[in-house]
C-alpha cells in the first residue's frame, strides 16, 4: 500500500513538473508548437533584446492563476513581431540602456475562455471580454509591455500592468497630474513608450497604457484568423 501510494506521489510530481523540465531543455511545448504550426513568430528569433516577464505565465497577475502552463516565449503574428522589432529599434536609438519588456502576447483563445471563466463572480468580471467576441490578443495583433533600464527594471508608468482604475487610462494624463494621481515623470515614460510605439506603426487605446495594436479589429477579423 505504502509502495503504492510513493509510485503515485511520483508519478503526480513528474506530471506537473513535465513541463517546466521541457522549457528546461529547450524543447517546444504542445502550446508553442501548435503557435510555431499557425505561423506566429517567437520574437526572441527576430530579436533577442527585447525582454519578457510574461505575467498570464505566473501568478503574479489579477486572476492570480498561472494561464499559461507551458509558454516561456512572446509570440506574434509577423505584422506585429516586425513592428516591435521597429519600436525596440527606435527606443535604442534614444537609449541604448533602453529596452521594451513584454508582459503579454498572442493569447489563443482557449485562454480567453479560461481567463473569463476564473474572473466570473469577481469584481474583475467586467474587465474580461467575453470569447464569444474575439479581441487583438486572440490574433497574435496586439501586444501588453512597458519599458525597463539597463537592469531591467521597468520604468515608473504611475500603474502596474492590468491596474484597473482611471490611472491607466491615457486619455487624461495631464488632468491626472493636476489631482497628483500621477508625475509628469510618469507621464515622460509613457510618452516615451507611446513614441517609439506609434513611430512603428502600432495603435493605442485609451484605457490601458501598456497595451498596443498591430491592426485594427476590423481588419484583424476581416483578413487574419483566431488563434484557437
Amino acid at each position: 500500500m505504502k509502495t503504492m501510494m510513493m509510485n503515485k506521489s511520483v508519478f503526480c510530481c513528474l506530471f506537473i513538473l513535465f513541463p517546466v523540465l521541457l522549457l528546461a531543455q529547450g524543447r517546444v511545448s504542445r502550446l508553442e508548437n501548435y503557435l510555431q504550426t499557425q505561423h506566429l513568430v517567437n520574437i526572441k528569433h527576430l530579436d533577442p533584446t527585447i525582454l519578457s516577464d510574461l505575467k498570464y505565465a505566473t501568478t503574479d497577475n489579477f486572476t492570480k492563476t498561472v494561464l499559461y502552463d507551458t509558454l516561456s516565449n512572446v509570440y506574434l503574428h509577423p505584422v506585429a513581431a516586425k513592428k516591435l522589432v521597429k519600436a525596440q529599434q527606435y527606443l535604442k536609438q534614444i537609449n541604448s540602456g533602453f529596452s521594451l519588456l513584454v508582459y503579454d502576447a498572442v493569447r489563443p483563445l482557449r485562454v480567453q475562455r479560461r481567463m473569463y471563466k476564473v474572473v466570473q463572480n469577481t469584481p474583475y468580471a467586467a474587465y474580461v471580454a467575453n470569447p464569444v467576441r474575439t479581441g487583438l490578443h486572440n490574433y497574435g495583433m496586439a501586444v501588453d509591455l512597458t519599458i525597463c533600464d539597463s537592469q531591467g527594471v521597468p520604468l515608473d508608468m504611475g500603474t502596474a500592468f492590468d491596474f484597473f482604475g482611471k490611472a491607466a487610462g491615457i486619455n487624461r494624463e495631464q488632468e491626472l497630474i493636476k489631482e497628483g494621481v500621477l508625475t509628469k515623470q510618469q507621464v515622460k515614460n509613457r510618452d516615451l513608450l507611446r513614441k517609439v510605439m506609434i513611430q512603428a506603426g502600432f495603435l493605442t487605446i485609451r484605457g490601458e497604457w501598456w497595451h498596443f495594436n498591430a491592426v485594427s479589429l476590423n481588419e484583424a477579423r476581416r483578413s487574419y484568423k483566431v488563434i484557437e
